[in-house]
């Protein structure tokens, strides 16, 4: 039986972690920190536990491993302090808000022989998974191109803070690329096997505002155009201004068909070759924020992963090796935006 420590107690921990270890029979939650002492005492009371008044005496407290959820700037110290104490280590994406530091957070993994896994979801849900192996055993041929989607209402409309750290860059660092973007680069290497190679990006804030009305110090959209060891050329959109459905699709384009991960709200994995009818699988259904805010919850399978492979040592999917490689191409997005032009990637 695993103890489980959960630093940062803001709305991902009340509606993801916290829920998700409690449900898991394997481990238990005995500690819980947050800036604010309220919100820890909070879920003390609903599942057990104490609240700590620092990361250091939670630390102390002879958990196994940690959640850590803090704002982006603080994923490095946080992670690499509990893995430095023995702990394993689930952190929340983006890594972290530079390279050096998602590299000293793998490296800190690997000298304490821990567990470091990112909360990147979307490689777990079903579709993805089965898209992958269809992939893979060539269904669709050469993939040539794809798109992928990922938008919503913004962090505040889940969060309830119209002034959330998400749209500070001294602690977000990033707005919508590393919010949402970072899942979707990590899914789209998963699914094609390979590496991205290339980026041209743009970012833009559209229409987000902090409360006195001037516009927040991040990203709202980004657009990027990615490029695949092989050639596959395609294209990313994330957004926080989708007022209305959460769009969560992807569509893989091959020479003999064509693969639509979410793009239905039925069937949440299509299948088309020309001239067939297309086979169409009711797998799952991707969580969102708004399920998991308004009752109607759907398990990530991030922390069912995170334990077994705690328990098992054997990597997951969501292992921090493969984070960097997804955390490579962003650095390199964010250059690309900055500097107007297309970037080599180094995997």
């Amino acid at each position: 039986m695993l103890n489980i420590g959960i630093i940062g107690c803001g709305r991902i921990t009340q509606v993801r972690h916290a829920p998700e270890y409690a449900e898991n029979p394997e481990c238990r939650l005995t500690a819980f920190y947050d800036f604010m002492p309220e919100r820890a005492q909070e879920l003390a009371a609903r599942y057990g536990g104490q609240a700590y008044d620092s990361v250091e005496a939670l630390l102390d407290s002879g958990v196994d491993a940690v959640s850590v959820c803090v704002a982006n700037a603080d994923h490095a110290a946080v992670s690499i302090q509990a893995l430095q104490k023995g702990k394993h280590v689930l952190c929340e994406k983006p890594m972290a808000t530079t390279l050096a530091d998602c590299e000293a957070m793998a490296l800190a993994a690997r000298e304490n022989h821990r567990t470091l896994m990112l909360g990147h979801n979307q490689r777990l849900a079903k579709a993805h998974a089965e898209a992958r192996r269809r992939v893979a055993a060539g269904e669709i041929g050469q993939v040539i191109s794809f798109r992928t989607t990922f938008g919503h209402p913004g962090p505040e409309g889940w969060t309830g803070q119209k002034n959330s750290w998400f749209f500070d860059k001294s602690r977000a660092a990033f707005g919508a690329l590393a919010d949402l973007g970072i899942h979707k680069t990590d899914l789209l290497q998963y699914l094609l096997g390979e590496p991205i190679v290339a980026v041209k990006a743009t970012f833009c804030t559209l229409d987000k505002k902090f409360p006195d009305g001037t516009p927040i110090s991040v990203d709202d959209n980004a657009f990027c155009i990615y490029r695949t060891q092989s050639g596959a050329t395609g294209q990313m959109h994330v957004s926080w201004t989708f007022y209305g459905t959460e769009d969560n699709s992807t569509v893989l384009y091959g020479t003999k068909g064509i693969l639509r991960c979410y793009a239905d709200p039925v069937y949440s994995l299509i299948v088309e070759h020309l001239g067939q009818e297309p086979e169409k699988l009711a797998l799952d259904e991707m969580t969102s924020n708004e399920k998991q805010t308004t009752g109607g919850r759907v398990s990530t399978g991030v922390i069912d992963s995170f334990v077994q492979s705690v328990l098992t040592g054997e990597p997951s999917l969501c292992d921090a090796q493969e984070a960097l490689k997804a955390m490579r191409v962003i650095f390199a997005a964010e250059r690309s935006a900055l500097e107007d032009r297309e970037i080599t990637i180094e995997q």
